[in-house]
């Protein structure tokens, strides 16, 4: 059984949160992460929320489908 929308919205959220900070705290802006080389733990959470971000959008697609 998979992780709920809220659970992972969540996940998301914390995920998110903590990307951002460690971003700054390297002198990153967070909005600039596309563009720039990231160091090796900042990947990691990089990838990790852009996973948790397709799960979300692969869920709620479902769920719109499903009402159609």
């Amino acid at each position: 059984m998979g992780l709920s929308t809220t659970q992972l919205e969540a996940q998301l959220r914390e995920t998110t949160e903590q990307f951002e900070q460690q971003m700054r705290a390297r002198g990153f802006d967070p909005e600039q992460a596309e563009n720039v080389a990231l160091p090796a733990a900042l990947a990691k959470l990089y990838v990790e929320r852009q996973l948790l971000l397709e799960k979300l959008e692969e869920i709620r697609g479902r769920a719109s489908n499903e009402r159609s």
